[in-house]
């Protein structure tokens, strides 16, 4: 699998301050996803830029797994939701809003992110904050569902849509229905 991490940072970029976000989630990644090839960038919080990367990165299946780092809180120059939907052909609500509320265990501060996720083509690109400590937490909790869709937008596996519905029988266990499927 080839993964890209853009981490997005106007200081970083500059040179002001070390990039802690990136490094850590390409170290996650490799972990969890061994022998992926990763490539990393730095930008600046730049809402052009971010999106010429992010479709330079998905173009023609490049990436399979767009991981941003930062610019997803609230100050002026923090773009990259916006820069993202962009690009994105399909949004992914549920897995920016699980990461949400999995951070809201830890802090308040948690809700203030806008991070989104989606897919383009073939590729998932997920808005991660800036923080190392959220980007270890978040990456933590979505490794098993990034695997999942990456399997899904690579044919590997087919949609959960085929598999039997599992209705609660009476001991409040799931089992095989014999519901009609939904057209």
């Amino acid at each position: 699998m080839r993964f890209t991490v853009l981490t997005l940072s106007d200081r970083s970029y500059a040179g002001i301050r070390p990039d802690q976000s990136g490094p850590l989630a390409v170290k996650i990644l490799k972990e969890a996803f061994a022998g992926s090839a990763i490539e990393t960038a730095i930008l600046p919080d730049d809402r052009k830029a971010i999106r010429e990367k992010l479709l330079e990165s998905s173009a023609n299946g490049y990436s399979d797994l767009i991981i941003t780092t930062g610019g997803t809180g609230l100050a002026p120059r923090d773009v990259t939701p916006e820069a993202t939907r962009d690009v994105l052909e399909r949004e992914i609500p549920g897995i920016s809003e699980a990461a949400r509320a999995a951070g809201l265990a830890k802090t308040p501060h948690a809700m203030l992110s806008r991070g989104v996720c989606g897919t383009r083509g073939k590729t998932l690109i997920i808005n991660l904050p800036g923080s190392p400590k959220a980007v270890a937490e978040y990456l933590s909790l979505l490794t098993p569902v990034i695997r999942h869709v990456l399997d899904l937008l690579s044919g590997l596996k087919e949609a959960c849509d085929s598999l039997p519905i599992m209705a609660p029988t009476s001991e409040g266990e799931r089992s095989p229905s014999s519901a009609p499927e939904l057209d």
